[in-house]
């Protein structure tokens, strides 16, 4: 099943300060989601924002928030549930945008991400996960949490393979522009 730009959204889940200190892999995760955003932005392909227990947690990332900032504006929407799905205000978002396909980028892959994505499957939603833009405090989580979403149905892709699979033709200046940023 391929992406399709009318009908994909990112969303990016509690990439925060003080948990991204911990994570396996955070330098590489953290780039990769900053490039999602800043691609889906020039793709026209909207994208949400979720931060777990900010008070405790932390705001999102400065190079985040920063490419969100650039790509149309900072708007997470804070939650206290591990699963975005169990945000009223991710729900409210999710349903206005119209869209059946969810590209999911963030941490902790085990607890936040898994969780997440399991109900959007549950929920009809396909569901794509990058993964060198999801991680944990341990590989051996991150792994875990891979095998399990794939196996609950989930699509297993990467940053640049997303970020090409919604461009769909090179000569173009969205393509100049996506390969520019991959590089």
């Amino acid at each position: 099943m391929r992406l399709h730009r009318n009908d994909t959204l990112l969303l990016v889940i509690d990439v925060q300060e003080k948990p991204m200190r911990v994570i396996d892999r955070a330098a590489e995760v953290e780039h990769n989601i900053e490039r999602l955003v800043r691609g889906f932005h020039l793709l026209d392909i909207p994208s949400l924002l979720t931060e777990q227990y900010v008070r405790g947690l932390g705001p999102t990332t400065p190079a985040v928030r920063t490419a969100f900032e650039e790509s149309g504006g900072y708007t997470p929407i804070e939650k206290s549930c591990f699963s975005s799905y169990g945000s009223s205000e991710f729900l409210t978002e999710l349903r206005n945008l119209r869209r059946k396909h969810v590209v999911i980028a963030g941490i902790e892959a085990h607890v936040c991400v898994y969780q997440t994505v399991s109900d959007l499957i549950a929920n009809g939603y396909g569901v794509t996960i990058v993964a060198d833009a999801i991680s944990s405090r341990t590989a051996e989580n991150r792994e875990t949490a891979r095998r399990r979403m794939t196996g609950d149905g989930a699509h297993l892709s990467s940053t640049e393979m997303v970020l090409f699979e919604l461009t769909v033709t090179s000569g173009t200046d969205e393509f100049r522009a996506i390969s520019r940023l991959v590089k």
